[in-house]
């Protein structure tokens, strides 16, 4: 798993490594001091004459080793923040690249407070275990096995303490590891549970404010947190085991040490002075596998976080540039649908759309009608690809959609969705996703198209106005010609206006579409819409019947042959009469 996520070390592999090399200078510094202070008492101390000069010399030598252990010790704490920063940052634009290339159907499978969390949380935890692992793992593990292998040459009898010890602790480990995991992967769940909550009520804070729920979210709000606070204390009270239990092994072996060691100083089999330094060995190396043991602890709580960013990283991505054509552009605005079933759940047990066939010429206007669920949004989708079919063909231009680039093919078709999402920042950064080199002669006619322009000079900073997150500045019906204005500034062959206009009034929505014929002659454009105004100078109507193509044809002959379009026509119209 780990392997998959190395690849954000790039760039920062110089920090890393030294890093880790002034850790292990640091370890090797540390280990050589118990040595010197063995080799002082020794000859200095122990002695029939003590001898001052090598006292001297020797607390000298520790004290310089002090010193430079103290300098690299600092030096690899700034090279491990900056390596960690740094593979932090690649890793989160890993994931954000490569979310950027998810289908419609890849969002899907993600809760964007899910997606959030794993840029946010899991990569923070993923960024901590990384400085955790160039830091303590290296310099623990070496300064373990170096100062086993002094104490083995200390004295070989009482290093067998360590035969039981370090397996104790290794036992311990991988029982709180196999426990904890689980544990923590529902507390990650619970954590995305409780930020879509979040994410959810900021957005619908209007509404949640309107209904008077504001009491009603503070408590489901609150049994988020507790379910979270609960997930956290069921993992956090395996976890917390790990340290008395290290410590009652490593105080044990000091114990078991101090005991045979005295012995064996009484007995003549050791000296003073190898007793000190085997103390000062047995601490190193039991306080080394305690500091590991915790970043298998790390490991443990972090190992759900590096399987959650894992799945974004190996989701296949069902709609591609392969097999596509690279200098392949869309010509001409010509659409047509040959056979085409779609299914979001990808089984024709379970179809979205059903044997869809119907040919549009470059230039027309077609309107789409049916009721609530009949799949109009899902034929549009298809269009520039958002979704791919599960049988027939889609041919835009007269080519089938999977020979072009996703780019060249979805620059030519402009799309205004349901959900009208401006961005934070002007009313012309938001127009420039349209066209980034628009002129501002280009942005003031697509607006006046939209019917946008009026209401834009209206404000004191005009097109400089700041629309805010979302565009809270501007009502729903003016985010929905801003929407329209940036469509238009793409130049495309296809533009589809999926319901883009219910926010506004049916004196604007008319006007809209006049200008639209106007300013979109030769583009093909395709109106979703509830209102049947909206469609009737339409050059032709689809009528959308769950998920079937029920009729295609002018709107005067659908009034004659289509019962669904005369039966819509007739509630609006008749009933706008009598009013």
């Amino acid at each position: 798993m780990l392997k998959k996520l190395l690849p954000a070390v790039r760039g920062y592999e110089k920090q890393t490594v030294g890093a880790s090399l002034m850790i292990i200078i640091e370890g090797v510094l540390e280990i050589l001091i118990p040595y010197l202070m063995t080799k002082l008492i020794r000859e200095g101390i122990e002695v029939a004459d003590p001898r001052l000069g090598v006292i001297l010399t020797y607390g000298g030598l520790m004290i310089l080793m002090a010193i430079f252990a103290l300098l690299a010790g600092a030096l690899c704490a700034r090279l491990a923040a900056v390596a960690g920063t740094g593979f932090a940052a690649n890793l989160r634009n890993m994931l954000f690249r490569k979310v950027q290339d998810f289908s419609f159907a890849n969002v899907d499978k993600f809760s964007s407070a899910s997606i959030v969390t794993r840029l946010t949380t899991d990569v923070t935890n993923i960024q901590n275990l990384f400085t955790i692992l160039i830091r303590m793992t290296v310099r623990n593990f070496i300064i373990m096995i170096t100062a086993f292998c002094f104490a083995i040459a200390v004295n070989a009898r009482l290093s067998i303490v360590f035969a039981v010890a370090i397996p104790l602790l290794a036992g311990i480990m991988l029982f709180i590891m196999i426990k904890a995991h689980p544990y923590f992967e529902k507390m990650l769940t619970k954590l995305d549970l409780m930020n879509a909550r979040v994410q959810e009520n900021l957005i619908a804070i209007r509404v949640v404010k309107a209904f008077v729920k504001g009491e009603d979210e503070k408590v489901t709000f609150d049994d988020s947190a507790v379910a979270l606070r609960k997930a956290q204390m069921a993992a956090e009270k395996i976890v917390i085991w790990n340290n008395p239990l290290s410590q009652l092994i490593f105080y044990g072996a000091i114990i078991a040490v101090c005991f045979f060691g005295g012995r064996l100083i009484v007995g003549g089999g050791m000296g003073v002075g190898d007793l000190t330094g085997f103390l000062a060995y047995i601490g190193q190396i039991l306080s080394s596998v305690m500091m590991l043991s915790m970043v298998f602890v790390s490991f443990i709580i972090t190992r759900a976080s590096q399987k959650r960013i894992v799945e974004i990283l190996d989701e296949q991505i069902d709609i591609s540039d392969d097999g596509a054509d690279e200098g392949l552009e869309v010509t001409d605005g010509s659409v047509e649908f040959r056979d085409v079933d779609f299914s979001y759940s990808k089984n024709p047990d379970n179809l979205t759309l059903e044997n869809v066939s119907f040919s549009v010429k470059a230039g027309e206007t077609i309107g789409v009608i049916g009721g609530t669920g009949s799949a109009k949004t899902t034929l549009v989708q298809l269009i520039p690809r958002l979704y791919e079919v599960l049988d027939g063909q889609v041919l835009v231009g007269g080519h089938d959609v999977r020979e072009y680039k996703l780019h060249s093919l979805r620059d030519k078709v402009a799309m205004v969705l349901q959900t009208n999402l401006l961005f934070s920042g002007t009313i012309e950064d938001n127009l420039r996703w349209g066209n980034e080199d628009a002129t501002e002669e280009e942005m003031i006619a697509a607006c006046r198209a939209a019917c946008a322009h009026d209401f834009i000079m209206s404000f004191p900073d005009g097109y400089k106005t700041d629309l805010g997150q979302g565009g809270v500045n501007v009502s729903g019906g003016q985010k929905q010609r801003l929407c329209i204005a940036r469509a238009l500034l793409k130049d495309p062959k296809v533009v589809i206006l999926d319901d883009s206009t219910s926010a506004c009034d049916t004196a604007t929505d008319a006007a809209i579409r006049k200008a639209l014929r106007t300013q979109l002659k030769g583009t093909t454009t395709f109106i979703i819409a509830q209102r049947i105004a909206s469609v009737m100078d339409a050059d032709r109507v689809m009528v959308m019947d769950d998920g079937k193509l029920a009729a295609f044809d002018t709107p005067a002959r659908l009034m004659e042959t289509n019962e669904i379009y005369r039966e819509v026509y007739n509630s609006q119209m008749k009933g706008g009469d009598e009013v």
